[in-house]
């Protein structure tokens, strides 16, 4: 299965919508995680600190928790971030050296980052944020084109709760 089932689709492409628009207002976009269980239809948006390693740490620690509240069965998180353009992407390790970061870097690209975990498969998406018209601080981006992932790693990855007993979480996903 490489396709997002049209039951996740139904809530994330109404979150993608109020996440450009919050953009083309020109109002800055805050990092949300929104945690459902699609039993009981319920959803609860999570606001996520990612100033530090450990603001981010703590913000994935209360996604699980809420998560296993819930028994949630998908988890879909929307960050703004940096990136490199592709053709700096291998000179990763020089810029993080000479720079410290990827957004202290003059190559830094402003990007809206998509995932949405489930129990049928980790779906990722990438967005370049662009200028909207002439205006220098409405913003908006193009329409995301998730890629399945069966593997991935992170501090915002192996968020739900494991359905069996073994207490692990769902890392390799089908």
């Amino acid at each position: 299965m490489t396709a997002i089932p049209d039951a996740y689709r139904s809530i994330i492409d109404p979150l993608i919508a109020v996440a450009r628009g919050i953009l083309e207002r020109g109002e800055s976009l805050q990092a949300f995680a929104f945690v459902g269980n699609l039993t009981r239809k319920e959803i609860h948006p999570v606001p996520l600190s990612t100033g530090s390693g450990e603001e981010k740490d703590a913000s994935a620690q209360l996604i699980r928790h809420i998560a296993q509240q819930i028994e949630a069965d998908f988890v879909f998180v929307i960050l703004d971030a940096w990136a490199l353009p592709p053709d700096k992407v291998h000179r990763f390790d020089e810029i993080i050296e000479r720079y410290g970061s990827i957004g202290a870097s003059p190559y830094r690209i402003d990007i809206v980052s998509f995932a949405l975990e489930t129990r049928h498969g980790l779906w990722v998406a990438q967005v370049t944020v662009q200028p909207k018209g002439i205006s220098k601080k409405k913003r908006t981006f193009a329409t995301p084109q998730f890629q399945h992932y069966t593997e991935a790693k992170g501090r915002f990855v192996d968020l739900l709760p494991a359905k069996d007993r073994s207490g692990e979480p769902p890392g390799v996903l089908h």
